[in-house]
């Protein structure tokens, strides 16, 4: 297998649990399909709703708000993923997290046609991650919560590796890395953009994970390492 990854930008979204939809939506509402994503089942929906945020300015004034889709099919709990750059202009304090771990993350309130829901946690910034079925780990030497460095070549001549992106391993998935927006603007990395493994819970190779090319490295003449590292 080729040590090429499909990179794909995750923009803001939101999960809902079946109880939280039917309170914006209106009881027995239920999610229907406007486009299949890249993981199996998973889908955007038909449906938006309003992310409303704090205005830390004047807390008696307007409250900051954008429209979010929300992602199918509904889960156990509710989940608001941004970007730092939406959560600041939200007034939202949301730490990065793998998705899932919601405890003591940010709060925000959910606003739909017919109701609103006060989220007391479950808003978060998305860590950078994979997705891996379990042949794609083997063949790529890696398992389920690995840490490694993905090398993206972007556009307009910009490279970046990016660090501290964890796999995710399940039967379930189908091959990919996920990014959010302003990490995609960060990189260029516009369109079908490939990415590829660099090093594994941060021990590098003797040579540098750009291929060997001295611009790439930090180690200015020293022995050849990982510029990723910066040792």
């Amino acid at each position: 297998m080729e040590n090429k990854i499909l990179v794909e930008t995750s923009a803001r979204h939101v999960h809902v649990t079946q109880e939280t939809l039917e309170i914006l939506f209106g009881k027995g509402h239920e999610l229907s399909v406007r486009k299949m994503l890249s993981q199996p089942g998973q889908y955007a929906s038909t449906d938006k709703v309003t992310v409303l945020g704090y205005n830390k300015k004047d807390p008696n004034g307007p409250r900051p708000s954008a429209a979010l889709s929300i992602l199918g099919p509904v889960r156990k709990a509710n989940q608001v993923e941004l970007s730092f750059t939406d959560a600041r202009s939200l007034g939202i304090s949301a730490p990065v997290r793998e998705s899932g771990d919601i405890a003591g993350s940010g709060r925000c309130t959910l606003k739909g046609p017919a109701g609103e829901v006060d989220l007391e946690e479950g808003v978060i910034i998305a860590k950078r991650h994979i997705h891996m079925t379990p042949d794609d780990a083997e063949a790529f030497g890696v398992e389920n919560g690995d840490v490694v460095a993905v090398h993206v070549k972007g556009q307009g001549g910009r490279e970046t590796i990016f660090g501290d992106t964890v796999v995710r391993v399940s039967p379930s998935f189908a091959l990919a890395m996920h990014i959010d927006t302003d990490e995609c603007n960060a990189a260029a990395a516009f369109g079908e953009v490939y990415g590829e493994l660099c090093f594994i819970d941060g021990d590098c190779d003797d040579e540098c994970c750009c291929g060997g090319e001295e611009d790439h490295c930090c180690c200015e003449g020293e022995d050849h390492h990982c510029c990723c590292e910066g040792k």
